[in-house]
């Protein structure tokens, strides 16, 4: 084998590793900014929810592949402990999957559609109104972490 064809067969394996590689980065960077996404869109659902008793911001979760059904005791009147199981439950979220934002309470319709003076354009409208916003911070803390990462 000639010297020329060595060389290019080196330069062809190495490209398809770099290929791969970027691939694999990717992909993990893609399914990262879905995650910032989804938890974007549920914190800024739970922050924008009326507070009583914390009842109903409690109640707000985050699934995968899956609606999630049934309704919680939890009372949260800041939204803290919401917003962390919801990141919790999204640790698995990735490019193509399904991700539910839900708040299964009997008066959760209600209060999306005005009957509280502290929401009186509801939480999940004016959240998805700023759809693009999310995303577009999603993706730029993707990048930013990205940066001070493997340098790729």
């Amino acid at each position: 084998m000639s010297l020329k064809n060595t060389d290019r067969r080196a330069r062809r394996g190495s490209f398809t590793r770099q290929v791969q590689a970027f691939v694999k980065v990717t992909e993990e960077r893609a399914n990262e900014v879905v995650r910032k996404t989804a938890l974007g869109i549920l914190a800024n659902v739970v922050t924008a929810s009326p507070v009583d008793t914390g009842h109903f911001r409690g109640n707000w979760r985050a699934g995968v592949g899956a609606r999630p059904d049934g309704t919680l005791e939890a009372t949260d009147k800041d939204g803290g402990a919401t917003i962390t199981a919801a990141k919790d439950a999204l640790e698995a979220a990735k490019l193509g999957d399904t991700v539910y934002v839900a708040n299964n309470l009997p008066y959760a319709r209600r209060l999306e559609f005005g009957h509280s003076q502290q929401a009186p354009r509801g939480m999940v409208r004016t959240t998805l109104a700023n759809l693009s916003e999310i995303l577009g911070e999603a993706v730029g803390e993707a990048k930013q972490e990205a940066g001070k990462g493997d340098g790729t």
